[in-house]
């Protein structure tokens, strides 16, 4: 629902890049207040459960957990919080997934840095934003998607995204364990049913398939 735009709304900044952390403080903080930044997925999370912010301005490929899974998560627990994605993605079926799973912006960082406030002040007067470059064909694809689990990876448990995205990122059974804060043999079980689910043989060919899908960065 539509609501009084607060003069200053209140931004979570995620991305794995100090250098842009900063870059980002700088251009918003005349509009906007910067109440946290994140580094990885579950920072976002856990800094978004605690500060409560309207906007979450967050990358796509992040450490540990990526941007997708978890707006995925966070939409389940802050279903009024604002995303507006700014990554390096210039695809359609990226912009199209980060519409699905609940974001409300998608913008480019290749795009000059007052388009990221333009899509902000969108999505606190709750529209929708993405790039113009982009917004035509995603409307399209939009349209046309359908269950597709074979390319896109939807048939996976979020659990098993979790431990796909960590197994790609090199992480062992015993580390992955205590990130997700299970026993080692949980997380080997879940490797052996996402490998067999997806008909994947090696660690290789997991990582690969988590670099095709988006889950990690290449």
């Amino acid at each position: 629902m539509q609501g009084t735009t607060p003069s200053r709304p209140r931004i979570l900044l995620a991305d794995d890049h100090t250098i842009v952390l900063e870059g980002l403080r700088r251009v918003l903080e005349p509009e906007c207040e910067i109440v946290g930044t994140a580094m990885d997925g579950r920072a976002l999370l856990a800094a978004s459960e605690q500060l409560k912010p309207d906007v979450v301005v967050a990358d796509i490929s992040m450490p540990l957990l990526n941007g997708i899974d978890a707006v995925r998560q966070l939409r389940k627990s802050a279903r009024n919080v604002r995303v507006v994605f700014l990554t390096m993605h210039a695809d359609v079926s990226y912009a199209a997934q980060a519409l699905e799973v609940g974001g409300a912006g998608y913008v480019l960082k290749s795009s000059a840095a007052d388009e990221l406030l333009t899509a902000i002040r969108e999505v606190m007067r709750g529209h929708n934003y993405v790039t113009p470059a982009l917004s035509t064909p995603v409307l399209e694809a939009l349209g046309k998607r359908g269950p597709r689990p074979e390319e896109n990876a939807e048939a996976l448990t979020g659990r098993q995204r979790e431990v796909l995205q960590l197994v790609a990122e090199g992480k062992t059974l015993k580390e992955i364990a205590g990130i997700l804060h299970v026993s080692p043999r949980t997380v080997e079980f879940h490797k052996y049913r996402i490998m067999e689910q997806l008909g994947l043989r090696s660690t290789g060919e997991l990582t690969q398939y988590a670099i095709r899908h988006g889950i990690v960065g290449t």
